[in-house]
């Protein structure tokens, strides 16, 4: 294991165990509200790390862009190129993913999202951006079907659910073009850069939509443990995790990153039987043993990217 695969990890122990401490936190705030003061904590917290590192590293022109440094100038190309996936990434992608998972059921919305490692990399491979290997999607089948061993046996589509289903199917194909999309501003800008400057970008007009809710909340009956979710769900769930992830596709590509995320419901039902006394049966570790499988089997498979790191 290299230190990204560690760190991609890390990245989805964080938004394993976001689920269980949103959860909590919707009891006291509506879903909307919450995920616009996130947006709002977690974009300051990147805008102010981004003039932060532009000081310290100073003007290097023609040095590779690394996890916190961007030496190259914003163009007007990809100044539009952020606003776009800004709009889609954290705007529309947040709005249907928080909307969706509050409209259908947990399982519905685990098994829908499993299908972007898959949506990734078929999409990646259409648009020639990486070459996958027969291992890797080999790796995507067995760690999709371990996923719906986890989350998706007797998850039922349609009737209720069917508006939660569409709006997390939704927050699906924002997230591929999202991940897709920033590829090319990831040769040239870092992580750090491109994570915060679509996120602030998407922020404005989530928090503008959600602002009416905002303004009608009872905030005085917000105990301290859900401010403290806040924020906390904000810095790692949000900061660090999303970092992480654009440092995976930076480091290792889109394809290969993006298949990490089918480890997220595993991690959060394990820790949601530790924290919350959630059942945890056999069929449930056979299924994470075979997501885990399929992870090792895309890190075998890899091949290096079509496109140059640097253009």
């Amino acid at each position: 294991m290299r230190r990204i695969d560690a760190l991609l990890v890390l990245m989805v122990l964080i938004w394993g165990a976001n689920y269980s401490v949103i959860k909590h936190a919707f009891r006291e705030i509506p879903p909307q509200p919450f995920n616009a003061l996130r947006l709002m904590i977690a974009s300051s917290v990147f805008l102010v790390a981004i003039r932060v590192s532009r000081r310290s590293a100073g003007a290097k022109p023609g040095r590779r862009p690394g996890v916190f440094f961007t030496p190259s100038p914003v163009s007007s190309r990809e100044l539009w190129m952020l606003v776009w996936l800004g709009f889609i990434g954290h705007f529309v992608y947040q709005y249907c993913f928080v909307g969706g998972v509050d409209q259908t059921s947990v399982s519905n919305a685990a098994l829908i999202i499993g299908i972007t490692p898959v949506a990734v990399a078929v999409v990646s491979a259409l648009l020639g951006r990486e070459r996958i290997g027969p291992l890797h999607w080999l790796g995507a089948a067995v760690s999709l079907a371990g996923l719906y061993a986890v989350v998706g046996h007797g998850a039922g589509f349609g009737g209720a659910t069917l508006r939660g289903d569409l709006l997390v199917m939704t927050s699906v194909a924002c997230w591929v073009f999202y991940t897709l999309g920033a590829t090319s501003l990831i040769a040239r800008h870092s992580p750090l850069f491109v994570t915060g400057i679509t996120m602030a970008i998407g922020g404005i007009p989530y928090v503008a939509a959600t602002l009416p809710q905002i303004v009608r909340m009872d905030w005085s009956h917000v105990s301290a443990w859900t401010w403290i979710s806040l924020v906390v769900s904000a810095l790692l769930a949000l900061n660090v995790a999303y970092l992480i992830w654009y440092t995976g596709v930076q480091k290792i590509g889109a394809a290969r990153t993006s298949v990490y995320s089918n480890l997220v419901p595993v991690f959060a039902m394990t820790i949601a039987a530790l924290w919350l006394g959630e059942p945890l049966d056999g069929t449930r570790i056979l299924g994470a043993l075979a997501v885990l499988s399929g992870v090792f089997l895309t890190r075998l498979g890899r091949k290096p990217p079509v496109v140059p790191i640097e253009e």
